[in-house]
């Protein structure tokens, strides 16, 4: 390990050893950036504090920003407060830190449980279940519903970035057409623009109700097994 690695210990998720990787940037020093819990923001701790007495891994990639920026990435982002399961974990901060993309591979090997249509027809036979004394029931109810959340992470994700790949890159054409004098150009262009974030905008309030009843779902997973 050394400055600017990204580096992740294995820790405890609905009582299972071994299956959440907790991700952070390694200052070099003895401390690591990471999104602690519980506090879910962004801190600067010690080695001892972040890895828990496990086992520190690194993680490696064919390209990164070099250590430097690596750390200075880390800084820029310290008390941020915005964590999200899926879309703004440890594995997101740490991987954007190092390379520029803000990804969690566990996150689309370990909760694919995304679904089209309304997801709050959900939660009423989970809530149901739960308030029964019936474990077998509510643990079922809680497996029919993640069953049911079965993914269009691989469809929705994809179409959010595109979008906002396309609202960046309009905003360009309309930039660029402003300094050549072309306003026709730059109207048209900022008009694609506005179409490409609305689309995004819309997508992403989805995805962030979805990554709450994801949370809950977990929430209530971990109660049963208590």
């Amino acid at each position: 390990m050394a400055r600017g690695d990204q580096i992740y210990v294995l820790r405890e998720l609905l009582n299972l050893n071994g299956v959440y990787e907790h991700h952070g940037i390694d200052c070099g020093d003895g401390t690591v950036i990471h999104y602690r819990k519980p506090s879910e923001i962004i801190e600067r701790t010690s080695l001892a504090t972040f890895s828990q007495g496990q086992p520190v891994r690194s993680k490696t990639y064919p390209t990164t920003f070099i250590p430097d920026v690596v750390v200075d990435r880390a800084f820029s982002r310290l008390g941020e407060n915005r964590y999200n399961l899926l879309f703004n974990n440890c594995e997101h901060f740490a991987t954007w830190c190092k390379t520029g993309v803000s990804h969690s591979q566990q996150i689309k090997d370990f909760l694919p449980w995304i679904v089209s249509g309304d997801p709050t027809q959900l939660e009423t036979p989970v809530d149901r279940a739960l308030q029964g004394t019936d474990a077998q029931q509510a643990k079922a109810a809680l497996d029919r519903a993640l069953r049911q959340i079965k993914i269009v992470w691989d469809d929705v994700q994809p179409r959010y970035k595109r979008a906002k790949n396309e609202a960046q890159a309009w905003s360009k054409v309309a930039e660029t057409s402003l300094q050549r004098h072309r306003e026709d150009l730059a109207r048209a262009a900022l008009h694609r623009k506005v179409s490409y974030q609305q689309e995004a905008d819309k997508l992403e309030q989805e995805l962030q109700k979805l990554a709450t009843m994801t949370e809950t779902l977990l929430r209530n997973s971990l109660k049963l097994q208590k």
